[in-house]
């Protein structure tokens, strides 16, 4: 009798352990990977962001990707160029990324934490200088790809030549653009200049004459910045002459030439660039992955006007400044 209690009770066990192997096996079957895994993957990508300071909205740009397990990120503040963050991690669905303040020119990091609202929808806190909260909002951006080749349109003069119609400047400051002998002349560490215009694909030349030791830049929508300067050759390549800034370089890089007129003819369709310098492809149909620092604002998937960067130093002369836009 002992010996057959004993055999019924190993029988039992072992049914047990069976069905508990067996259902540990099916749970696996139907969860191929796990949920962090899978919370992961919902925030990568490349997201447009809004930071809304009491004064005003902040355009800024963040790309989240995976490299061998590691959440990785790069990011473009409220100024400056694309550069790889310090810190991002992913915890209980709760996104943390942090700006260094050597970046942001403040006495601390700046921290943003925050979560993903809806698949297209990142939204969370901030704290700015004074220490005030800030709300920060991010969508996906548009990937704006391209089905055909645009048709394209009749050419339009944005600079008449005697004054600045059809141009704005942004800001207070006491230096400002003029036009001396027909040519439109950057202040040095003064306004931005804003056409009144604004435009989705097109064509765009322009003809410039950038003085020793210095920087401007022409925005494409106002977002995407094609750099002009003789003052940063220390600097990365993407923000030397020609190069879409903090993104593409110019391949190749063309001589300086302080004091001399120049041209550049860029072709923006979606996301895809092409810059010919003085009649020689520096940037052959690249795409731009997202704002530049010094973007007006993020909504990349609506139409913007041409700006030139005024703010830098130096001085430097504009003219023929003509976009041909894609016919809708």
């Amino acid at each position: 009798m002992k010996f057959q209690r004993i055999m019924f009770v190993l029988v039992i066990a072992t049914l047990l352990m069976s069905a508990k192997a067996y259902s540990q096996a099916g749970k696996s079957e139907k969860s191929p990977s796990s949920p962090s895994a899978q919370s992961v993957e919902a925030f990568l990508g490349r997201w447009d962001l809004r930071l809304e300071a009491p004064d005003r909205e902040y355009p800024s740009w963040l790309e989240l990707r995976q490299e061998g397990g590691q959440l990785k990120a790069q990011m473009v503040s409220r100024w400056g160029n694309a550069r790889p963050l310090p810190k991002v991690e992913l915890s209980n669905s709760r996104l943390t990324f942090v700006s260094p303040k050597e970046e942001e020119d403040r006495a601390e990091d700046m921290v943003f934490e925050g979560t993903l609202v809806r698949k297209t929808t990142l939204s969370g806190t901030t704290t700015g200088p004074d220490g005030t909260t800030w709300k920060w909002i991010g969508q996906r951006a548009p990937a704006l790809n391209v089905k055909s080749s645009p048709k394209w349109g009749r050419p339009i003069q944005l600079f008449n030549g005697k004054d600045m119609s059809g141009w704005r400047m942004d800001g207070a400051d006491t230096s400002v653009w003029k036009v001396v002998d027909g040519n439109l002349v950057s202040p040095g560490n003064g306004p931005e200049l804003i056409n009144d215009s604004k435009f989705e694909d097109f064509k765009l030349h322009v003809e410039f004459n950038c003085a020793a030791n210095s920087n401007s830049g022409i925005y494409l929508r106002g977002r995407y910045e094609v750099q002009i300067e003789t003052d940063s050759i220390e600097e990365p390549p993407s923000h030397h002459m020609g190069g879409v800034y903090g993104f593409l370089p110019a391949s190749p890089e063309l001589p300086r030439k302080p004091g001399e007129w120049q041209s550049f003819d860029i072709t923006l369709v979606g996301r895809w660039i092409t810059v010919v310098q003085n009649g020689q492809t520096i940037i052959d149909n690249k795409e731009i992955p997202g704002i530049t620092g010094g973007a007006l604002d993020s909504y990349e998937e609506l139409p913007g006007p041409i700006y030139l960067q005024g703010s830098e130093k130096g001085h430097v002369a504009y003219r023929s400044i003509v976009v041909t836009p894609a016919d809708k």
